[in-house]
């Protein structure tokens, strides 16, 4: 995204002001229905990011949308979740852009002194690529839509002390459904999804078999998930979701392995097995290899043998 400057909004308002949208009815939550939104006539390629949190519902979307290094056109009703500071890229059709669907901005400041101020990033679908984006059946958006709605009524109503606390359980209403449906999509998108887990077993054999172990170690979450081309939160909960271990946990798996068959089969030392497969002490590597097998490589050897 170098080279094009990065226009940041700090502020629900200034987002309003530059979209030429009436002034937010409340500085800290908005909702923006896209159908009833002027559409944008220009061609541009333009880098944003937003000191709040934006939830995006959208339909027909003729825009490309690059985050992550991933850049995905956007036709099926798809959910997108943007944390404050991330940077994303949106580069207009010559016809301009014009879409239906949602936008729910929330400023971390409404969040203040509510348990969903801690808890929001647990959800880790805000970290990932856009083309990770949540695809939505009919019954699912329609789900979504009245919740949004909810939320809408709720701080266009009559603000009372009650008000917040509303807004605030129908948002974690919204990410456990949003929850829910990545977890289907895991499941029901299953070709794509083995695809991508034949593919990390072949990069971890490619990684465990050749020199990388002793040059640059045990290879970390964020390499996996970069040579797969997924993003490290994705990765890990489409991996939680099929298998049942984490991506770390995979990468412990193979290197148990790869341990076990040079037990098994070599009289290399076990100092000398721990460097092979990238540790810098010994002890490092049989306190792994004893948490994950509930013995130590010599009692492993001795056992086998």
């Amino acid at each position: 995204m170098a080279g094009i400057p990065i226009h940041r909004f700090k502020t629900i308002s200034e987002f309003f002001e530059a979209r030429k949208f009436p002034g937010p009815e409340h500085p800290l939550i908005s909702l923006i229905n896209m159908e009833y939104a002027e559409p944008v006539h220009v061609h541009e390629i333009v880098n944003l990011t937003f000191d709040f949190y934006s939830i995006a519902m959208k339909r027909n979307f003729n825009a490309k949308v690059i985050y992550g290094q991933q850049e995905h056109d956007f036709n099926d009703g798809i959910m997108t979740f943007m944390a404050p500071g991330q940077v994303f890229r949106i580069e207009t059709n010559p016809g301009g852009i014009k879409h239906s669907g949602w936008l729910l901005l929330i400023h971390p400041d409404f969040l203040w002194n509510t348990p969903l101020a801690k808890n929001i990033r647990k959800y880790e679908f805000f970290d990932y690529s856009v083309n990770e984006a949540l695809f939505l059946s009919e019954k699912e958006e329609g789900i979504i839509a009245n919740i949004m709605r909810n939320i809408e009524q709720e701080y266009r109503s009559n603000i009372d002390k009650f008000s917040q606390d509303i807004i605030i359980a129908q948002m974690e209403l919204l990410l456990s459904y949003s929850e829910r449906f990545y977890h289907r999509q895991f499941i029901t998108r299953k070709i794509t999804h083995h695809q991508l887990l034949d593919k990390l077993e072949t990069l971890l054999n490619s990684y465990f078999d050749g020199d990388e172990l002793i040059k640059s170690g045990l290879p970390t979450v964020s390499h996996v998930a970069e040579s797969l081309n997924v993003s490290p939160g994705y990765l890990g909960s489409m991996l939680r979701v099929l298998t049942g271990m984490n991506t770390q946990q995979h990468i412990h798996e193979k290197l148990i392995q790869k341990a076990k068959e040079k037990l098994s089969t070599t009289g290399l030392s076990v100092s000398e097995i721990a460097y092979e497969l990238g540790f810098e002490h010994p002890q490092s590597f049989s306190k792994l290899f004893k948490t994950k097998t509930s013995i130590s490589p010599l009692e492993f050897r001795q056992a086998f043998n």
